[in-house]
């Protein structure tokens, strides 16, 4: 007969009191929620007795700011025994004192809000791009009229193009300046037949390297004579404008008379006419036998030729005719293949256009060529090679750019700050200094324990 089991038996057999009895895991447990605490509040009575605040702190310092890490009170205000959860704006411009951004934009986000500490080794300066967007994606300022584009929300596909080129301006130069000769095969040098590299002309102030194609002191220059260790190097960033001296003088000589072998110097019209009349004054000095010239005629009749007269001429006379005439020479053929020459036809004085050359055309962004010194040229300035008109821009588009800057594990970064800058580094103030070496040392052996 099978054994009828109900619910009241079941709960018989169950001990209501199992609790009251000891048991290892229960005395464990309140043990440990006693002890635990209790150590706890020793360990924070340690640090606070041996001054070191970093167990306050919610991660590692950036490496800029890692000599204040047992230094809370940098930058966060101290309130009631403790300090706020975020570093004040006054904190921050106690060393970084400089003007925002710009005057007209009708938000300033707060120094923590886009540059957040505690995170190890990131570089505070990598700030992400909602920093930047939730002001450029809706772009509003105090007049109401904004000079930039209103709505930016990243630069892989919200970014328009860049502004020089949207307005199809044209490079503002005189040079007359023909890419096209210039890269062909074959041209014609001093020493023979070369082909030229965009190098050859276009480098940064830092790149002490010889110039091929220049003067002979150009030519002779080398890095070892140029670098200076006590001093700071120039940046690589950007390209100088180009140098006759150093990019054309080796190729386009200015002679001016058969007569000398140098020719005049690159310099204004009046450098030009005195070194002219030095260099005619000297020579008829020392050649006086050619004050007595062969008067060439202005015309010949077939079958009557006109006897060959001489004219004798006072050195002033001579000097003063040769100079108009090298001077002819070089403002009608010379000058006037790279410079748009103004008069210089013996009534009105020549002049020459300034060269206009523009080194910086994108002022608000940065640019760094020498992080790009792995791409050939041309792969960026496709037009570098085929153009023929000086007035043209040859300057990469934002989908050139977007090939590499793009989001991705191996890509190169795309964020705002890599090529815009928020604060105007050039309008910063000079940080008052208020801590001791002591203080700072300390700090820092702190933080070398805990590495430890």
């Amino acid at each position: 007969m099978p054994r009828t089991r109900t619910t009241k038996k079941l709960a018989q057999r169950i001990d209501m009191n199992y609790f009251l009895r000891p048991h290892p895991l229960r005395i464990w447990r309140s043990w440990l929620s006693v002890a635990l605490p209790t150590l706890a509040a020793l360990w924070l009575l340690w640090h606070l007795a041996g001054h070191d605040a970093r167990v306050y702190s919610s991660g590692r310092m950036a490496p800029a700011h890692a000599v204040l890490t047992a230094k809370c009170e940098a930058c966060h205000l101290r309130g009631a025994n403790g300090f706020s959860a975020r570093a004040s704006d006054a904190a921050c411009l106690a060393c970084h004192d400089g003007p925002a951004h710009h005057a007209s934009a009708t938000f300033t986000p707060s120094c923590a809000s886009c540059h957040v500490e505690h995170r190890g080794t990131f570089r505070l300066a990598a700030t992400a791009d909602e920093s930047c967007t939730q002001c450029h994606a809706d772009l509003r300022t105090q007049n109401g009229t904004a000079g930039f584009v209103r709505d930016i929300t990243g630069f892989p596909s919200g970014h328009p193009e860049f502004a020089i080129l949207r307005a199809r301006n044209s490079d503002p130069t005189t040079i007359k300046m023909n890419h096209y000769r210039h890269m062909q095969a074959n041209l014609m040098a001093p020493d023979g037949p070369v082909q030229l590299a965009c190098q050859d002309c276009h480098r940064s102030p830092a790149d002490g390297r010889a110039w091929p194609y220049g003067d002979a002191q150009s030519r002779a220059a080398s890095v070892t004579a140029q670098f200076n260790p006590l001093m700071p190097a120039p940046s690589r960033a950007y390209f100088g404008a180009p140098e006759y001296e150093k990019a054309c003088a080796g190729c386009h000589t200015l002679q001016f008379d058969k007569r000398f072998t140098e020719g005049v110097p690159h310099d204004k019209p009046e450098a030009i006419h005195a070194f002219l009349t030095r260099k005619f004054q000297a020579y008829i000095a020392a050649h006086p036998a050619e004050l007595r010239e062969l008067r060439e005629p202005d015309r010949d009749l077939p079958e009557r030729p006109i006897p060959a007269t001489y004219r004798t001429l006072s050195p002033p006379e001579w000097v003063t005719e040769h100079t108009a005439q090298a001077e002819q020479l070089l403002w009608r053929k010379t000058c006037k293949q790279c410079h748009a020459v103004n008069g210089g036809d013996g009534a009105v004085p020549a002049t020459i256009a300034a060269s206009n050359i523009t080194v910086r055309f994108m002022p608000h962004a940065r640019f760094d060529h020498s992080a790009h010194e792995l791409l050939d040229c041309a792969s960026c300035h496709t037009r570098a090679v085929t153009s023929q008109d000086s007035a043209e821009l040859l300057l990469p588009g934002v989908a050139t750019c977007q090939q590499c800057h793009r989001p991705g594990s191996q890509t190169a970064e795309s964020r705002c700050f890599e090529c815009h800058a928020y604060h105007d580094d050039s309008q910063r103030k000079p940080a008052p200094g208020r801590f001791t070496l002591p203080e700072l040392s300390s700090a820092l052996r702190l933080d070398m324990k805990a590495i430890e």
